[in-house]
């Protein structure tokens, strides 16, 4: 299936909601936790396809504001394999020329978390290839909410006034300023949402969704969903003739 792919027609930016380890784990009559350390492979194999592509942005949704509201002993454990995924993956993007980014209020995850973290993103920032972008303790509404407060006292200080505000100003004061929208968004285990997330760069965003759990995603799925995009015809509210 990859020959298939016109690579003169690849989405630069792909954004992905990873769904369904929970019930992976479930199937396996396992507790959650075994869900999130099984999707490893799907996260690194989604990676390296989209890098051997030239997919210029991958984004992960990772963990979300919501997902701090989950059971204490799933949430812990999920920021220690957090900490031991990142730490161990830090050679493979080296490997393949990859830069690790984040968005999202990374300050309310643990110290050690953080850390790693920073390690990372200095280690691979010279990185030329792929941008990976890892979406931690983020949502859509908290990105917008964050933006505006920025904006605000811009205003405040007399550095823009009301009628400055246009949708490229508000674009410019997200998490995502230096981040294409992304033109295709993968959702895996069927559910039929965003789940918050980059509520205001999805406006146009072409939407594939799968029933496969994420857990098992692999790189073959992934050249599905770019040959289904490949099929669209985006029109951005114009009608096919004027294309």
């Amino acid at each position: 299936m990859k020959e298939n792919i016109d690579l003169q027609n690849l989405p630069k930016h792909i954004a992905v909601i990873m769904d369904g380890n929970g019930r992976w784990a479930k199937k396996q009559g396992a507790m959650r936790i075994f869900g999130h350390r099984n999707a490893i492979k799907a996260v690194r194999e989604t990676t390296e396809i989209c890098a051997e592509l030239g997919i210029g942005y991958l984004t992960l949704y990772a963990f979300s504001t919501e997902n701090w509201s989950r059971p204490k002993a799933e949430v812990d454990a999920l920021m220690n394999l957090l900490v031991k995924t990142i730490a161990g993956e830090v050679k493979t993007l080296m490997k393949n020329n990859i830069r690790l980014l984040t968005i999202g209020n990374t300050q309310d995850l643990p110290a050690k978390a953080q850390k790693t973290l920073a390690q990372a993103l200095e280690t691979t920032s010279q990185n030329t290839g792929m941008s990976l972008v890892l979406a931690l303790s983020y949502s859509g509404r908290w990105d917008i909410t964050e933006a505006t407060k920025r904006i605000a006292e811009k205003i405040k200080n007399n550095e823009l006034t009301p009628e400055d505000l246009t949708p490229e100003t508000i674009t410019k004061h997200l998490s995502t300023a230096e981040i294409p929208d992304p033109e295709l968004l993968i959702r895996t285990s069927g559910e039929m949402r965003i789940s918050n997330f980059l509520l205001w760069q999805l406006a146009y965003t072409e939407l594939y969704i799968t029933e496969i759990l994420w857990p098992d995603f692999r790189r073959g799925h992934i050249i599905e969903a770019v040959l289904d995009y490949q099929k669209r015809e985006r029109r951005f509210g114009m009608i096919s003739e004027q294309l």
